[in-house]
């Protein structure tokens, strides 16, 4: 039975506050109804500091946190998928496609808002559950898993959009109008988040079953070991996921496609993904597979995210993982059914298996009850394996590698041969390739490709303008930069 956390949470006042400039001061001034429950007459008692930690992570399933806007600056903007779906459906994400996109896409203002709700949950708790008369050790731990959220939320923001606002804190109406600071900062305030965190986090086998899908010891040690990895801090990267690796909580699940499969959830080589639950009346799922779902027979989904040419072509002869990402027209799924892609899709329609569902959820498509893989144990291996080739070790660095080629060639010794090659650039390389074909369409392209500082080259190939000095962050949400008042600057060539 799939283990889930129970994020239903009575403290709805919580979810009514936004990010800074999202939604004006005249919102938050309005008086609330007797009665109601709001962030400040809200952080009473255990019960109450643990539902709003619960919030943060319900904030996961957001549409603009992992869906839609996600999955078009991660996998759409790379080389690993097209826009999908029909010609004229959401040309927002046709725009991220081809890097043609401004500071009024849709993408964008998603991701910033989304995002930003996320830190302002976690702040909330961060600020309010230590004054909680309360079990001291639980305390401890929902702070950090808090903090954790934080981290994962700025992180991705900072990849996005470079320098930020640092929130650390609820803000009053008079601190609304907050400056970026350099991304920089930004790291450094995620490090400190993230090493709080592994200090005062439980490993994930001290967690009862029913609680997995918390934040771990052991998650915030790989989440700030590929935060130095993103800034080329190699023997940080290396100790952290050492580290990591050394403490026997994590191992490569055997049947590779069954990672994405219901058995795969929360399995030995989950880091950290979010969880979810189709409930009969809805509420605790996500769209994240619906909008890659097969667009045609049989109907799951809206069919955008489309694995590329150049993805098909990257994976070696007889690579098991191909068909394990990729699900093209005509195939014969493992439930009998023959995919008849819409024929408005064009030729060459393909789907992601990896966000396929064998069953329909209940009470409707956004009702998936599938988790979404944010981490899986492969990457961290990767990071330990790429960070090593950096200080000059190459022979770990192979061990490494090696090992998640091992597990994809799923017993076929004629296949995936182990690499050998111990010169730095030519195993960066291969390092590099097998990134790609490993976590293929789990929304890591785009950002490998920026911080390798190969995606001008990678872009140009494909007959895409992608303009150094610009395109390596996306542009700050025009509405953002209007209300702030002169407060918030453009990045540079928006």
């Amino acid at each position: 039975m799939k283990n889930k956390i129970n994020y239903k949470i009575a403290a709805v006042g919580l979810s009514i506050l936004l990010s800074v400039g999202l939604i004006s001061c005249e919102d938050y001034l309005e008086k609330a109804p007797l009665g109601e429950l709001t962030s400040e007459n809200f952080f009473k008692d255990e019960l109450q500091a643990t539902q709003a930690v619960n919030a943060i992570y319900s904030h996961l399933r957001n549409f603009n946190v992992h869906v839609f806007s996600y999955i078009g600056i991660t996998d759409i903007a790379s080389d690993d998928a097209d826009k999908g779906s029909v010609p004229g459906d959401a040309g927002f994400l046709q725009d991220i496609n081809d890097f043609t996109f401004d500071a009024n896409n849709t993408a964008v203002n998603g991701i910033w808002s989304g995002y930003f709700q996320g830190v302002f949950r976690a702040n909330q708790v961060v600020a309010n559950v230590p004054e909680i008369d309360m079990d001291e050790a639980l305390k401890t731990r929902l702070i950090g898993e808090a903090r954790f959220l934080r981290a994962y939320f700025y992180f991705f923001l900072v990849r996005t959009y470079g320098d930020l606002p640092l929130i650390d804190r609820p803000l009053n109406p008079d601190e609304y109008a907050q400056s970026r600071v350099s991304k920089e900062e930004i790291y450094e305030f995620i490090e400190e988040d993230l090493r709080f965190a592994s200090a005062n986090l439980p490993e994930k086998s001290e967690y009862e079953a029913s609680e997995l899908g918390r934040a771990t010891a052991g998650a915030a040690k790989s989440f700030l070991a590929k935060v130095h990895l993103f800034q080329n801090e190699f023997q940080e990267a290396y100790d952290l996921a050492q580290e990591v690796i050394s403490s026997g909580e994590y191992e490569l699940y055997p049947d590779y496609e069954g990672i994405f499969r219901r058995e795969g959830e929360h399995s030995s080589e989950s880091i950290f993904e979010v969880s979810t639950v189709a409930l009969e009346a809805g509420g605790g799922g996500s769209q994240f597979n619906e909008v890659q779902g097969i667009r045609g027979n049989p109907n799951n989904g809206w069919g955008f995210n489309g694995p590329s040419d150049d993805l098909m072509a990257a994976f070696e002869e007889n690579d098991p993982r191909l068909t394990a990402t990729i699900i093209n027209d005509g195939d014969t799924l493992p439930s009998g059914e023959v995919v008849e892609a819409d024929p408005n899709m064009g030729e060459n329609a393909r789907f992601s298996r990896k966000a396929w569902l064998p069953e329909r959820p209940p009470s409707g498509f956004g009702n998936s009850g599938a988790n979404i893989r944010l981490f899986r144990y492969a990457d961290l291996l990767l990071i330990a394996a790429e960070a090593a080739n950096e200080i000059g070790n190459p022979s770990q660095a192979l061990v490494y590698v090696n090992m998640v080629r091992e597990r994809a060639r799923q017993g076929n010794e004629e296949i995936l041969p182990d690499l050998t090659v111990t010169t730095q650039a030519e195993l960066r390389e291969d390092i590099y390739h097998e990134r790609r074909v490993e976590l293929a369409m789990e929304q890591h392209r785009y950002f490998d490709l920026v911080r390798q500082g190969r995606a001008q080259e990678v872009f140009s190939e494909l007959g895409i303008t992608w303009t150094p000095g610009k395109h390596e962050v996306y542009p700050v949400p025009q509405s953002e930069i209007d209300i702030s008042g002169g407060s918030i600057i453009q990045n540079p060539g928006y």
